[in-house]
């Protein structure tokens, strides 16, 4: 785009799980709480990561708490994704 502006996809899904998108220079409010989104989920995922070591390494865990930790799993790759999507694009315009 042009003048600096670009097309971000968000770290959210709109209704009916579809992408949203922010037509943005970065530097505007709603970039700063997509900023402050993604950071939270790419921490959420980190501890999600080290709960699962901790499981893993727990010969007393059930099959429940290894499903709902998958879940959980599955949520925060899902994030993490579109994380690393937007950046890609977002990357590859200022290219």
């Amino acid at each position: 785009m042009n003048g600096g502006t670009t097309v971000r996809l968000l770290p959210w899904a709109g209704s009916e799980g579809k992408p949203c998108y922010l037509v943005t220079d970065g530097t505007g409010p709603l970039s700063k709480v997509a900023d402050t989104v993604e950071s939270v989920q790419l921490g959420m995922a980190a501890e999600l990561l080290s709960h699962a070591t901790d499981l893993m390494a727990d010969q007393r865990t059930t099959s429940a708490q290894l499903r709902f930790l998958l879940a959980r799993m599955r949520e925060a790759l899902t994030d993490v994704h579109r994380i690393a999507a937007s950046r890609g694009a977002r990357l590859a315009e200022r290219n």
